[in-house]
């Protein structure tokens, strides 16, 4: 799997974004997509995620043959702070609607997801009265843990305390290998282990 920007702007109204990116992401490569708060990160994510379409441009996806955008969710996990979990519904009950639409990965299934969760004690409680530190583990763990060749993290590690950073360094660890990693982050203990960078101020 591989995403190539060919010359990709956005815009807003007429603010641009960011402008003429061309670069190439590729699978089983590790990269951090950096700049400050408001430099666009997140909308280039969206771009990548097929979410939003670029003002100028092309992007493109290739696995063997070209894959459509309207496809390629089916290849993206996606984690991040600003995305809605459903807060009526139990965390048990959460693991199961998002692996309705995307499978485990290997070695992966229910029970496991809640062992790497350390939070099997409150399979039964809803969401709402999960501190916002869980909800941000349980985003990362359903993510990982979906087989799909891309994994794309807007600020993991948003609402994680000390131990929740440990945590999550573990995880990308055991769960990043053979896959395309791709995080939005402007704090270099969320991307330390990527060898692949891309300053959104280099594209103004």
């Amino acid at each position: 799997m591989t995403i190539n920007l060919d010359g990709v702007g956005r815009r807003f109204n007429q603010e641009w974004i960011f402008r003429n990116v061309n670069y190439q992401f590729n699978i089983s490569e590790k990269y951090a997509v950096l700049g400050p708060n408001g430099s666009g990160k997140s909308t280039l994510l969206s771009v990548l995620l097929g979410n939003l379409s670029p003002s100028e441009g092309k992007i493109s996806y290739h696995a063997g043959a070209e894959v459509p955008v309207e496809s390629i969710y089916q290849s993206i996990s996606f984690a991040a702070p600003y995305l809605d979990l459903i807060e009526e519904f139990t965390l048990q009950e959460t693991i199961r609607f998002h692996f309705k639409f995307k499978a485990f990965l290997a070695g992966m299934d229910e029970e496991s997801v809640l062992d790497l969760l350390g939070l099997a004690k409150s399979q039964d409680k809803a969401l709402k009265y999960f501190s916002s530190g869980m909800k941000q583990r349980t985003k990362l763990a359903l993510a990982c843990c979906s087989d799909t060749p891309i994994l794309l993290l807007d600020e993991p590690t948003s609402n994680l305390d000390k131990q929740g950073m440990a945590w999550y360094l573990q995880l990308i660890e055991k769960f990043s290998s053979n896959r395309m990693l791709i995080i939005g982050s402007n704090q270099e203990s969320e991307y330390s282990f990527c060898n692949h960078f891309v300053e959104l101020t280099d594209y103004k």
